[in-house]
């Protein structure tokens, strides 16, 4: 009696776990079991399989036919397990050759005919194999995802029947190749389109720079979402080691189209209903978030004081360690989650506090509650903070037409390149997350933007937290004048930034 076993994966964040597939056919009463704590996905493949060869012509032997996924105190999840519980199955039968299976892992969900379709996971999964040596067997419409592993052989197969011809030697499967990256312009809307803001437009290119956080506060109107949609334009392409942690993200969640790697930053804006395991991750099985889906991007939430107060606050942690840390009674999965957050919120419910023909009854009681929705710590994680004021239907009529997206995006990359070159190639990716050693290096400041900021941060109050946010802005802004030190201008600048906008609200 021999055992015929298959290599795959179950997955734990965007880490591939090895799962070593077990088929023994046996003397005794017919039945199909599977083993090894599977979900109730993996839990129906049985009929999966069962259907998919008889598909091909083949019908299960009438014995005890019993399925082990090892290591059995790892819980299986997800509907990928049905091809290697299937090619395990006929590797039993003496269908499929036992050595030249266990040279490859398998992952792929089987259709009733037998068709193999696509599933989440595929590049990890990959990437896993290309560790363990192995090749990768997997549906056809993802081998160009697979192929992004680098020297590695991938079988990617419409159904069963061509994998078992493959096998044979009547049929060779073709290996895929990476799809071309995209390499199109920005072809969203343009920063010349808005008219006036100047202030915004100034805070929203420093954000970009140097990937700190920004609030916007101003009532309905003003252009808060429409500045917001112009930010994904401003920001400079993933580098290739951002592109491939970003890409697993989206493997993973299953939103990875046609085999390209992510190469713009992801722009994530959930509506304020989401929940706080739809914001952060969780769920049965652990799901990535929009802050991971929004990692090395920008997570963008309007009607910030909308959302719910716990999702708001589970924000807090991330923002600060960059990634996201769900854990259960039976598992604990860390997804990676370095995102710019971007919020825009009216000063109160009615959204008109302080002017007075418009604003309600309750003014200003209603804007010091609805302000109070977020905590202090959380508005203190914020780099930036700006009234955005509607600008008059008279002037909008006048206003010159502004920079386009394409000059204020190349300042935006001059200034990332020396962010770079400053904290080096294993250092940090932008200002914002510069801390220890870079943080040292990022503060060269001359003798008088160093008093600026203490005078300031004794005036002000401000944490240490906002204290070293502020430097790190003053950072950038320097960074965009071309300026080594950073001088009193730069800092005067940047306490302006967190000061204006944010008083009414810390106020509250």
């Amino acid at each position: 009696m021999t055992i015929a076993r298959v290599a795959s994966f179950a997955f734990a964040g965007i880490d591939a776990q090895p799962v070593e597939v077990q088929v023994q056919i046996a003397a005794g009463l017919p039945a199909f079991l599977v083993v090894g704590l599977p979900d109730k996905a993996v839990g129906e493949s049985r009929e999966r399989v069962r259907a998919a060869l008889a598909g091909l012509g083949l019908s299960l032997p009438p014995k005890r036919v019993l399925v082990n996924l090892a290591p059995a105190d790892i819980t299986k999840e997800g509907s990928h397990f049905d091809l290697p519980i299937a090619l395990a199955v006929l590797a039993a039968m003496d269908v499929l050759p036992r050595e030249e299976l266990a040279g490859y892992a398998a992952l792929g969900e089987l259709a009733l005919d037998g068709g193999i379709n696509p599933v989440a996971g595929v590049l990890p999964a990959a990437l896993g194999a290309s560790g363990r040596d192995l090749g990768l067997i997997c549906p056809a419409a993802q081998g160009s995802e697979a192929a992004w592993a680098g020297r590695i052989e991938v079988l990617a197969a419409p159904d069963l029947l061509a994998l078992m011809n493959h096998f044979r030697g009547t049929q060779v499967l073709t290996p895929p190749e990476p799809p071309t990256p995209d390499t199109t312009p920005w072809q969203g809307p343009c920063l010349s389109e808005v008219k006036g803001q100047e202030s915004a437009k100034r805070a929203l290119e420093v954000a970009a720079a140097g990937g700190h956080n920004l609030l916007m506060i101003g009532p309905p109107g003003a252009g808060k979402s429409m500045l917001a949609a112009r930010l994904p334009g401003l920001l400079p392409d993933l580098t290739p080691q951002e592109a491939l942690e970003v890409s697993l993200v989206h493997s993973i969640a299953g939103l990875l189209r046609g085999g390209r790697l992510v190469t713009r930053p992801p722009f994530r804006e959930p509506h304020h209903s989401a929940s706080q395991a739809a914001l952060i991750g969780g769920g049965n099985r652990a799901r990535p978030g929009e802050i991971s889906l929004a990692h090395n991007g920008v997570l963008f939430l309007d009607e910030w004081p909308e959302f719910p107060r716990p999702a708001l606050e589970a924000l807090r942690q991330p923002m600060e360690t960059g990634r996201a840390s769900i854990s259960r009674a039976n598992h604990h999965v860390t997804y990676p989650a370095r995102f710019q957050c971007i919020a825009a919120m009216n000063p109160c419910r009615c959204g008109y506090l302080g002017d007075a023909p418009r604003e309600c009854g309750r003014a200003p009681r209603c804007g010091e509650d609805y302000q109070m929705r977020l905590s202090g710590p959380l508005l203190d994680r914020m780099d930036l903070a700006i009234e955005v004021m509607p600008v008059p239907p008279a002037e909008l009529a006048r206003a010159p037409t502004g920079e386009t997206t394409a000059v204020v995006a190349a300042r935006i990359r001059a200034a990332r390149d020396r962010q770079r070159v400053r904290y080096g190639v294993d250092g940090p990716r932008c200002n914002a997350v510069a801390e220890g050693q870079a943080l040292e290096r990022l503060l060269q400041a001359d003798a008088p933007a160093r008093q600026l900021a203490e005078q300031a941060a004794d005036r002000l109050g401000l944490s240490a937290r906002g204290y070293t946010r502020t430097l790190r802005v003053a950072r950038t802004i320097a960074d965009l004048a071309g300026s080594a030190p950073v001088q009193r201008v730069h800092v005067a600048e940047a306490l302006a930034f967190r000061h204006r906008g944010g008083a009414r609200v810390q106020a509250a």
